[in-house]
């Protein structure tokens, strides 16, 4: 289709409200721009589908994601937006909500919102409770109608403190799309009662992904971190400035032998990936201006801490590839699904996320955190086909949740820049949400950066780690959505099979010994 004839599909469509043509428009203009300048080998390889810019924009002039020190902006305001520091919580929580309409991220709307209980905090002395309820309820109704985009994302705990507990009653019983919703845990801060409310949560609303505290917090220095988008972790007051996507499924079919695909194929295509990275980085550091902006002179971020995502998916398929791979090095198709199910799929799995990991690591960066990339288990996007998102098991196979969590838990050390997997449980459980908080406890202690569920009966589920509303994907077509999410979940349940997940129960007794 030719650019006019994209253009007035996007003005005349009855599914888009204004707004969201406008952004559309926004997108169009920018792929209309000459990419930047980059290898035929790189092309070649976009052109496969083998390594994929995640629709970033030919010419980026502003980073993926963007996560400034709100804490800081706080207490000594803002001389660009004409603001002083906030001296109670409706001055905080107003200074808040202009500040977000600064940030930039991929999407045009702010991906991380700040570790809010810490950041409320000194706010909130001599507040009654019913009355913070209401403020926050307020403000939580305003993120959803303002900023209506599920990749917005708010971070809380590791301590127990009045907001966070406050923010998890709001989020249960508002059951938004957005924001985003992670709670940080940590064995040695957080009391399991307050664990327990976490996870109760998710029995009713699929919220909030709950985190691996220290796992993060040793992967990044003092200055901390935040989790974003779906559930990536970057350097707070930083960033990424792009993401670029390798497809492991592509990769293994290049390769005419298991050796051939480590000691050949997977560094090839990872000198390609770094190779756009730094093409990608380098028109936004250099060209773009962007960090000239008032976010770098106040402060609130550092060029220094923003770091490029390496992104991977189609581990399960390029397992599968790879172990059926024939003497004759002609590639038979497998019985069965054998990754996330038997041992050695799954230690050759392993064999590459380590492999991923050494690479990444040893790969200097002219625009990275500390001089690298970051390693990240991309959780798909909604035109992809016959490929699962990151290291998941396969939409439809997955075991039973004990055993989905053992046998990916080994890939978690890896992935710095966020992995998830996303456990679909039976509806019963909310008759017994020890059990979702029992299970949680022992991924986080399998090594689990990230513990994720849907619960199968609820209308709000995750899609790769943002939130939509069953019930707003059946009726998008006829009426679209004010979410600005919804029309790529909807085009996720057609492509992904996102609504194949298969629910399963709870049970002890598939493995007694996993539980403390």
């Amino acid at each position: 289709m030719l650019l006019p004839d994209r253009l007035v599909q996007i003005v005349t469509s009855p599914q888009l409200s204004p707004k969201q043509k406008s952004n559309y428009l926004a997108l169009e203009a920018e792929a209309s721009l000459p990419y930047m300048s980059i290898s035929p080998e790189v092309k070649a390889a976009m052109n496969d589908g083998i390594i994929c810019d995640m629709f970033e924009g030919h010419a980026p002039f502003k980073p993926r994601y963007v996560l400034p020190d709100y804490a800081r902006y706080l207490k000594q305001g803002s001389e660009y937006l004409e603001l002083s520091s906030a001296q109670d919580l409706d001055e905080a929580l107003n200074a808040l909500t202009i500040l977000y309409h600064h940030v930039p991220s991929v999407t045009n709307i702010p991906v991380y919102l700040g570790q809010l209980d810490d950041i409320l905090m000194p706010f909130v002395e001599g507040i009654d409770a019913e009355v913070l309820y209401r403020k926050l309820k307020l403000f939580w109704i305003m993120l959803d109608r303002t900023l209506p985009d599920a990749f917005m994302h708010v971070n809380i705990g590791p301590t127990d403190n009045i907001v966070c507990r406050t923010l998890l009653r709001i989020d249960a019983e508002l059951k938004q799309v957005a924001p985003n919703l992670t709670f940080m845990y940590d064995p040695a801060v957080t009391p399991d009662e307050l664990l327990l409310l976490a996870t109760t949560n998710i029995c009713q609303c699929s919220k909030p992904h709950i985190a691996n505290y220290p796992l993060h917090a040793s992967a990044f220095d003092v200055r901390g971190f935040g989790i974003v988008s779906c559930y990536n972790a970057l350097p707070l007051a930083g960033g990424a400035n792009t993401l670029v996507r390798l497809n492991l499924k592509e990769v293994a079919l290049k390769a005419n032998s298991i050796n051939d695909f480590f000691d050949t194929v997977l560094p090839n295509y990872c000198s390609l990936t770094f190779e756009l990275i730094e093409a990608r980085s380098a028109f936004l550091h250099q060209e773009s201006h962007f960090f000239d902006s008032f976010l770098v002179k106040e402060q609130l971020i550092d060029e220094l801490r923003f770091a490029p995502m390496f992104g991977i998916y189609g581990m399960a398929e390029a397992v599968n590839i790879l172990q059926a791979l024939t003497a004759s090095e002609e590639v038979k198709p497998a019985k069965h699904a054998r990754y996330g199910h038997e041992t050695d799929a799954n230690q050759l799995g392993y064999r590459i996320s380590a492999t991923l990991d050494a690479i990444v690591k040893s790969t200097p960066v002219a625009h990275g955190y500390h001089g690298r990339a970051l390693l990240h288990s991309q959780g798909g996007i909604s035109v992809d086909k016959n490929v699962t998102p990151g290291v998941r098991i396969p939409y439809g196979t997955e075991p039973n949740p004990i055993a989905h969590i053992q046998a990916l838990a080994q890939h978690h050390q890896y992935y710095t820049a966020g992995i998830s997997d996303i456990l679909t449980i039976d509806e019963t459980v909310k008759s017994n949400p020890q059990a979702m908080f029992q299970l949680c406890k022992a991924a986080l202690e399998l090594g689990f950066r990230e513990f994720t569920a849907n619960v199968a009966s609820n209308d709000l589920m995750r899609v790769t780690g943002y939130m939509v509303k069953r019930s707003d994907i059946e009726a998008f077509k006829q009426c679209g959505s004010r979410l600005n999410t919804t029309g790529l979940a909807a085009e996720a349940a057609v492509n992904t099979g996102i609504l194949q997940r298969q629910a399963r129960v709870i049970a002890h007794e598939h493995s007694p010994c996993v539980f403390k």
